[in-house]
């Protein structure tokens, strides 16, 4: 019995060396018979890890547990990203910081009549979309651990003042406005500015490639391309005035962005003009911004 024994427990023993693998060296198969020669195969209790190649900007992983197969990639992040074609839909409006009794507004606006130039010649119609924003790109360049980035890019942005009242500009070599005699239902100032936004942002999530929270701050600089005042009424139907009338030529502005999981807002200010002379009025936008981070 004694001997029996012995042999027994020598049998074990030998099955138990047999039995161990190394989990961290290259296996030509794993015990499900899948091909493993192609990366390293780690095991942990009865889950299968197969670490495989992958194409040089993430690293693939193969994961076997009880025949079922699970495939995660961890992904290399880049320290300059692009995005491109991005779109704003928002808002357009001015912050009117106009002395209206100043001898330089009272002689900006003509035909004036009894009633004394004020703020409520240039009132704006607030209940629809006024801005349109096109980004051709944008870049985030990565200054500290992802989190810090500088982001900046280039594109057309597209303000436009619906005007409430029967304002029209008239060109020559100094331009002004007049309290026109129809009634216009459509009396709009567009603007259009090739921009270059300049922004600090900082990403509270960086592992999140699609969500988290995100805030951008800095500044822009416009360059005015086109002027035109679009207006349609019974008595003249549609007109067009396209000049730059007595527009700003630059428009620089501070800019902020929030990013709240897929959704982003943007705003801006500008801290120019929109015109050169007569009035002071200084041009906002808010709205939502279309882009993947």
């Amino acid at each position: 019995m004694k001997k029996v024994f012995l042999i027994m427990l020598g049998i074990f023993c030998a099955a138990g060396t047999f039995a161990q693998v190394d989990t961290t060296v290259k296996q030509p198969s794993d015990t499900t018979g899948r091909n493993t020669a192609e990366g390293d195969t780690i095991r942990v209790g009865n889950i299968i890890i197969i670490k495989k190649g992958g194409d040089g900007r993430s690293k693939e992983y193969n994961v076997y547990n009880e025949n079922k197969e699970y495939r995660r990639r961890q992904y290399k992040r880049d320290n300059i990203t692009t995005n491109w074609m991005i779109v704003d839909i928002g808002y357009s409006g001015f912050n009117d910081q106009t002395n209206y009794s100043s001898a330089a507004a009272q002689s900006f606006i003509k035909n004036a009549g009894s009633s004394p130039v004020n703020e409520g010649d240039f009132s704006i119609k607030g209940a629809r979309i006024s801005n349109f924003n096109l980004w051709f790109f944008m870049q985030r360049m990565n200054l500290i651990e992802h989190v810090v980035n500088l982001k900046y890019g280039f594109g057309i942005e597209n303000n436009n003042y619906y005007y409430k009242t029967n304002i029209s500009y008239v060109d020559g070599g100094n331009p002004y406005v007049i309290r026109d005699s129809v009634n216009f239902s459509k009396n709009k100032l567009a603007a259009d500015y090739l921009t270059v936004p300049f922004m600090l942002n900082f990403n509270f999530n960086p592992n999140n490639r699609h969500g988290g929270i995100q805030l951008s701050v800095g500044a822009s600089a416009g360059f005015l391309y086109s002027v035109r005042q679009k207006q349609k009424s019974g008595e003249r139907g549609k007109q067009k005035q396209k000049t730059d009338f007595n527009l700003e030529r630059w428009k620089f502005a501070y800019v902020a962005e929030l990013g709240l999981g897929p959704v982003r807002f943007y705003g801006s200010y500008a801290i120019t003009p929109l015109h050169k002379y007569g009035v002071e009025q200084l041009p906002y936008t808010v709205g939502i911004r279309f882009s993947s981070w």
